[in-house]
């Protein structure tokens, strides 16, 4: 008990509490980034990995294929190595910044991009899914209304898919702070890095004068509760975002079966059945 308070008293150092603080925004911040650029990569992939099908374009999408089962099917930890080695970095990285030597800054750029190429991997499947759910026959109204595909694409198919994509994309984004942890291998900025740094100096705070087991306990806990803490917020908000979406579905079933029960004409029976799973859908998911 004695080593324990020891080490719960490094909790009171301002310091340490604000150098944690540094590496959750920094986690927060390498996160972010990550899931944009995936965002904008993995949706270039997902385009054309689903419709580059006409023979002068065919390899384009092949490629697109080959590139997001390759990452989606290796481990980060692999790439983050892999870039290490063969990724330069850009001359800015030269100088000193956000506290960090220019080794480090290049580490953590390396790191990084690892984890963009990564990501956009899992992202260019999710926005697959997204497009795979828009009707085929709104491409084909748009085209001919004389657009090109550049802007049916643009203007009509990729609002309604990243619309339908939110929560899971959300997902993605508790995925990617995890996987951020990743980092601590090789940068010194992240959360988890920040953590084996403290852990490595404990015998300077704890006042033991040695590292004992209970400050592995504490220092690793505090940031396990860190991570929690974000994750959980973010899937409070997807939960909240999937059942907000399942109300509207339970909403358009029962007006189309209002319609068809209050006798008007449907298309076919086929749309009452869909009415009917809309709203088993919904309540699923409700609840």
């Amino acid at each position: 008990m004695g080593t324990l308070g020891n080490s719960l008293s490094m909790l009171k150092e301002p310091a340490i509490i604000k150098f944690l603080l540094n590496g959750v925004l920094f986690t927060l911040i390498i996160s972010v980034v990550a899931v944009l650029f995936s965002i904008v990569f993995g949706a270039i992939l997902a385009l054309l990995r689903n419709y580059c099908k006409r023979p002068g374009i065919r390899m384009f999408g092949r490629l697109a294929a080959i590139y997001i089962e390759l990452f989606r099917n290796t481990p980060l930890l692999f790439w983050i190595f892999i870039c290490l080695v063969f990724c330069p970095a850009p001359k800015f990285m030269d100088h000193a910044m956000f506290g960090l030597s220019s080794v480090n800054n290049k580490l953590l750029f390396k790191a990084a991009a690892a984890l963009i190429l990564y990501t956009s991997g899992v992202i260019a499947e999710i926005v697959r899914g997204g497009l795979n759910s828009v009707p085929k026959g709104q491409i084909e109204a748009g085209v001919s209304q004389g657009f090109p595909m550049v802007a049916v694409m643009w203007y009509i198919v990729l609002p309604q898919a990243f619309k339908a994509i939110i929560p899971t994309l959300l997902s993605q984004v508790i995925t990617t702070i995890k996987d951020s942890s990743f980092l601590a291998n090789v940068a010194v900025i992240e959360l988890m890095a920040r953590t084996k740094q403290i852990l490595s100096a404990a015998n300077r705070y704890n006042g033991t004068n040695a590292i004992n087991v209970s400050d592995v306990f504490v220092l690793f806990g505090v940031t396990a509760l860190i991570y929690f803490m974000i994750n959980f917020s973010l899937s409070m908000v997807v939960r909240s975002m999937q059942k907000k979406d399942a109300a509207v579905g339970m909403h358009i079933g029962e007006k189309l079966l209002g319609r068809w029960h209050s006798g008007y004409e449907m298309k076919t029976f086929r749309e009452a059945g869909a009415a009917e799973s809309i709203m088993k859908e919904g309540r699923k998911a409700v609840m």
